[in-house]
């Protein structure tokens, strides 16, 4: 059996969760999977995760699982785990995943394989790609030894809309042993930390500026843009170093990875660690000057031209519609 660690808060399903569901479905096999989700309440999370194509949905609730922690969410997962003995354990490779991840394999005493962009062959015995050095380098790595194995799935590497929906599924509690005594950890600080930050990840429609928009000031063109659309506002790694853009809103290997349903990239030259960071994306728009650039490489629509042009141009026709 495969066992989906599903992540919410406060109710609220987190969009990469399918992702891991639909690399679940293509790796089972003979299998069966099992999509777990934890929290104080979460019936109404279990109904939503139930129209995927899978055995059953598992809630674990428990009042120390109102608010994350690391001790408490790892107790709760060995304790189903132990149970439910599956032989595949998959989450997606969120903020909250990178947390606690490590700490549960090495209570289960088993391996972790981290960040996956692709899988080959099925269940206990697939192998899985992973990138290396800033995404220069791929690694296939295969687990040894028995036990569940651990595995993060990279937000984007997998299509939220390519999981195989059902009839509405099973919906099974289980129980969750929690030694409220045994939590070290106080979430409110940190937590308020992060509410701050912007989740790329979770965005529809991505605008995000290169180089190419040449100065802090012209990003006001791109904002334009995203308002128009109602996108989300991102950029490469010079913009953010250079203070222009807060670091919350980078993308690429060391910055967030996306999988928008749209992503138009304007004046970025596609360098490799920018595209391994939004390479999920479903149709990316470039608009950039140099018609040798790499991102029209991985564009489905590219436009050579001056953004400070075509960009006007389409936030006029975008408030006519």
């Amino acid at each position: 059996m495969i066992l989906v660690v599903a992540e919410q808060r406060d109710g609220a399903l987190n969009r990469a969760s399918w992702e891991a569901i639909a690399a679940a479905q293509q790796m089972a096999g003979s299998l069966p999977i099992n999509v777990l989700v934890l929290g104080a309440s979460v019936g109404d999370v279990a109904k939503e995760l139930a129209q995927a194509d899978v055995a059953q949905v598992l809630t674990g609730e428990h009042a120390a699982l109102g608010q994350y922690t690391p001790d408490a969410y790892t107790m709760a997962l060995k304790s189903v785990i132990d149970q439910q003995k599956p032989a595949l354990v998959l989450m997606a490779h969120t903020y909250q995943a990178r947390d606690f991840a490590p700490m549960l394999a090495a209570r289960l005493r088993v391996s972790a394989v981290t960040d996956v962009i692709g899988i080959s062959g099925e269940g206990a015995s697939a192998t899985f790609t992973r990138p290396m050095f800033q995404g220069k380098l791929s690694a296939e790595v295969r687990h040894q030894g028995d036990g569940p194995r651990c595995v993060t799935i990279q937000i984007g590497a997998f299509r939220a809309d390519g999981v195989t929906r059902g009839t509405a599924g099973v919906v099974t509690p289980v129980a969750v042993n929690i030694d409220a005594s045994s939590i070290r950890q106080s979430p409110e600080a940190p937590f308020k930390e992060a509410k701050q930050a912007v989740d790329l990840g979770q965005a529809e429609r991505i605008v995000a500026v290169g180089r190419g928009i040449k100065a802090q000031e012209n990003i006001a063109i791109a904002e334009r843009l995203a308002k128009a659309m109602g996108a989300e506002i991102a950029a490469s790694r010079p913009i953010c170093d250079s203070g222009w853009l807060p670091m919350d809103r980078q993308i690429g290997s060391s910055g967030q990875t996306v999988a928008p349903k749209l992503y138009v990239a304007l004046g970025i030259s596609g360098a490799i660690q920018h595209l391994v960071g939004m390479k999920g994306t479903r149709t990316i728009v470039a608009i950039n000057k140099d018609a040798d650039a790499p991102i029209f490489e991985v564009a489905d629509y590219g436009i050579v031209g001056d953004l400070f042009e075509i960009v006007p141009a389409l936030v006029s026709e975008l408030e006519k519609s």
